[in-house]
């Protein structure tokens, strides 16, 4: 398996020595090829800049805008098995669900591939899948919802269930000694009336599409395991974590029930894998893309960041057809 600075290497000989601006699309195209020759599979990459990139949340979250990009991924896609491979921070629940809605209508099974993480939403899109695959370095991560909130030190996330034991708590101690609601005030009032309700059906939400996609299609054969149920109250219950950041690697996740296939059992498929990864990766690093979907015949969605001017994100969509 070449490796990220040798794959650099043979992207900078086509942009410097044969002078090919297409150098990115050309490597990437080539490992692309590689993978769907191997699995005799279609693949799709979705990938976003968000590991510190500092790019705007707009443009590396999972957002409707993305289903766009998988209509072009999918476009002239012919075999009826994908295998998506994903490196994202999450984003939209509800644009997941809708992702998912899409991609299970057009494929019979899919296989996830996470090769280095797809958390929070992304751990959502994967739970989707007929089967999850991950190497040692590959990590996963909770599905909890958290709420961007306007604080006095500015806009601050919040993870649901949080927000729900600090009422709790101060409901409690209020009650015990009403002198506790003066020292309280300053912080529950910056959260809205219609705050809890909104936290309780977002935690809902997340749990019943991980639940109801887990039986359809990871456990399709095990009709009467509690499994998706058991999975989905681990993912989206905030005590287990403390932090909407938690990694869980493969072994947590194969611990709490998910069926997930090592990389390194099949030595070849992971090379392959990684190859795309570090490719896409490179694509993502070196140019202006943010946010790349794209396919192994050539199709790809980009979603490039141009620049910030003004506090105002400025950027353009770039479509290369298949």
């Amino acid at each position: 398996m070449p490796s990220w600075s040798e794959i650099l290497d043979e992207i900078n000989v086509l942009l410097h020595k044969e002078k090919n601006d297409q150098a990115f699309d050309v490597i990437r195209n080539k490992y692309l090829k590689h993978l769907c020759d191997y699995t005799k599979r279609d693949v799709i990459v979705y990938a976003a800049d968000w590991t510190g990139s500092g790019l705007h949340p707009e443009l590396v979250s999972i957002n409707d805008g993305d289903i766009q990009g998988f209509m072009q991924a999918i476009y002239r896609l012919k075999n009826p098995n994908l295998d998506l491979i994903l490196h994202t921070g999450g984003g939209s629940a509800e644009a997941t669900e809708a992702i998912v809605s899409y991609l299970r209508q057009k494929f019979t099974h899919i296989r996830v591939f996470i090769p280095q993480a797809a958390m929070s939403a992304g751990t959502m899109l994967a739970c989707a899948g007929d089967e999850i695959w991950m190497g040692k370095q590959s990590s996963i991560g909770p599905i909890d919802p958290q709420f961007i909130l306007q604080t006095s030190v500015g806009p601050q996330a919040f993870p649901a269930q949080a927000i729900l034991d600090q009422f709790d708590l101060a409901q409690k101690e209020c009650i015990q000694d009403p002198r506790k609601l003066q020292s309280w005030y300053p912080m529950l009032g910056q959260f809205g009336p219609a705050l809890l309700v909104r936290c309780r059906d977002q935690i809902d939400f997340g749990k019943s599409v991980v639940n109801n996609w887990l039986k359809s299609y990871m456990f399709k054969d095990l009709p009467d395991s509690n499994l998706p149920e058991k999975i989905s109250d681990y993912l989206s219950d905030h005590s287990n974590f403390k932090t909407h950041g938690k990694h869980i690697d493969i072994n947590l996740a194969r611990d709490n029930g998910l069926k997930v296939f090592a990389l390194e059992d099949d030595q070849t498929l992971q090379d392959l894998i990684l190859s795309v990864f570090h490719s896409v990766t490179l694509s993502l690093s070196q140019t202006s893309a943010a946010k790349l979907i794209t396919n192994n015949i050539g199709g790809c969605f980009v979603k490039n960041a141009k620049k910030m001017t003004n506090n105002r994100l400025i950027h353009q969509v770039v479509n290369i057809p298949s």
